[in-house]
């Protein structure tokens, strides 16, 4: 009797530990929620800018046979338009243009109002997107290889590799979907959506090193250890991190789901900063004027 009064005392202290415990899985679980939508509206904010900015200068200089317009990245090292080059030039506008769609598909793909109220939408929205993502990796592979006379740079060695996650991720996207395997199609749907955003990941990161080293008083500068690491970077910090998510959204441990919705929180913040640097940037890219580093 004394040994089960003991436990019954022992488990009676034990309650309110157990209830903080419950309490702060419970906030550990919505923070991560919370995060991850923190992370999506900044993506969205960013990838619709993007399609804008794709269809507006792309777009319409196709349109408007003004396709010169693409070498204001020339101070860049890099010359999209070839005068002559028809099948090369019109490869670069079907990745740019594509990349566009894949900016504006990829995001609705990830909402799961369009998956639960519009499901006939979401499926024929999702094969054209892999389709999409499927040609955006070809033409890619054509553009660095073939195009490219160049001898191949790291960043082509990047592009290609990513170029080749993106269709391994669009074979078991596609395979899961087709098997109607729920939970693991989410995840290589994720897979998919931040492989085949790499380039415009790329591209906001070096906004936010750029943005945050000269805040920080490091003056930061082309030459750094951070741009050919970013090369490879903007597709594995991604995919780190969505790994990080996965297991911190199956898992009872309170510690995972509060490091990963710090982590992302972090990253997210810092995706911001290069949003807001690569924004304006883009905008004096569309109105014409002079760019340069």
């Amino acid at each position: 009797m004394e040994n089960t009064s003991l436990n019954m005392s022992h488990g009676a202290s034990q309650s309110p530990i157990a209830q903080g415990n419950k309490a702060s899985s419970k906030w550990a679980s919505k923070w991560l929620k919370y995060s991850t939508t923190f992370w999506f509206l900044a993506v969205l904010a960013g990838q619709w800018f993007f399609f804008y900015y794709i269809i507006a200068f792309y777009g319409f200089s196709v349109i408007n046979n003004n396709m010169e317009i693409w070498n204001v990245w020339e101070v860049f090292g890099k010359t999209p338009y070839k005068a002559g080059d028809f099948a090369g030039n019109a490869a670069f506008a079907a990745h740019a243009i594509g990349a566009g769609v894949v900016a504006f598909g990829g995001a609705l793909q990830l909402m799961p109002q369009m998956r639960r109220y519009f499901p006939k939408f979401h499926k024929i929205n999702g094969y054209l997107y892999l389709l999409t993502v499927f040609a955006l990796s070809i033409s890619g592979f054509y553009l660095v290889w073939i195009r490219d006379q160049h001898p191949i740079t790291l960043d082509g060695i990047g592009t290609s590799i990513n170029g080749l996650l993106i269709l391994t991720f669009t074979y078991f996207c596609a395979k899961t979907a087709i098997k109607k395997d729920i939970r693991n199609h989410k995840k290589w749907a994720i897979r998919l959506f931040l492989v085949s955003n790499a380039q415009w990941i790329l591209r906001i990161g070096v906004f936010s090193y750029l943005i945050t080293g000269t805040t920080m008083g490091l003056a930061p500068a082309f030459g750094d250890p951070f741009f050919p690491m970013w090369t490879f970077g903007c597709f594995i910090v991604p995919l780190a991190m969505a790994e990080l998510y996965f297991f911190a959204s199956e898992t009872q441990s309170q510690k995972v789901k509060w490091l990963a919705a710090g982590c992302l929180c972090v990253l997210t913040l810092l995706m911001l900063v290069g949003i807001m640097g690569f924004t304006p940037f883009l905008l004096k890219v569309m109105s014409g004027d002079a760019i340069s580093i």
